[in-house]
C-alpha cells in the first residue's frame, strides 16, 4: 500500500514539476534561457517531454544528441538550421562520451547561446550530468535558471517499500 501512494505522490509530484517547467517556457518566450530538467532515465525523459507537450502550446523541438558529439552549440546549429523554435529540448547528454569536453566546451560558448537563440533550452541531465555541470561548469549552471527535478521512476519507487 505505502508503494502506491508513494508512486500516486511521485506522479503529482511530477505533474506539478513539469507544469512549472512550462510555465518558465512560456514566460522565456522570445528570450534566450537555460532551463535544465533532471531525470534519471531515459525513459522518465520521454515521460516529462510527452507531458511537457501536452501542458505546453509552444513549439516544442527536440535534439537527441548521438554519443560521439563534439560540442552541443554546433549540434544545435546544425539541427536547428536558422529556425527559431517556441523552446528546444536536448537529451541525451547522458550518452556523449566526451562528456566532460562537451560541459567545457558549451561553457566557453555560452554567450553565444544567448545571442543566437532567441528561446529556451531545456536541457535532460541526470544527477551525474548535473554534478559534472556544477564541478567543470559552474557559470553555466549558474547561468541555468532554474534546474526541475523528477522523481524516479515509480516501479523503482515501489521496489524499494519491498
Amino acid at each position: 500500500m505505502i508503494g502506491l501512494i508513494d508512486s500516486q505522490n511521485a506522479a503529482t509530484n511530477d505533474t506539478a514539476v513539469v507544469q512549472r517547467l512550462a510555465r518558465a517556457i512560456m514566460l522565456s518566450n522570445g528570450e534566450f534561457s537555460l532551463l535544465l530538467a533532471c531525470c534519471n532515465s531515459a525513459g522518465k525523459q520521454e515521460q516529462v517531454l510527452s507531458l511537457l507537450k501536452e501542458f505546453s502550446m509552444a513549439d516544442i523541438q527536440e535534439i537527441v544528441l548521438s554519443p560521439k558529439v563534439e560540442t552541443l552549440y554546433t549540434n544545435v546549429v546544425l539541427a536547428l538550421d536558422s529556425a527559431q523554435p517556441d523552446a528546444l529540448v536536448v537529451r541525451g547528454l547522458e550518452s556523449v562520451e566526451a562528456i566532460n569536453e562537451l560541459i567545457i566546451s558549451t561553457n566557453l560558448m555560452r554567450d553565444e547561446f544567448a545571442k543566437q537563440f532567441q528561446f529556451p533550452l531545456v536541457l535532460f541531465v541526470n544527477e551525474e550530468i548535473l554534478r559534472k555541470l556544477i564541478w567543470l561548469a559552474p557559470d553555466l549552471k549558474d547561468w541555468a535558471a532554474s534546474t526541475f527535478r523528477f522523481q524516479a521512476s515509480s516501479q523503482r519507487n515501489f521496489l524499494k517499500c519491498w
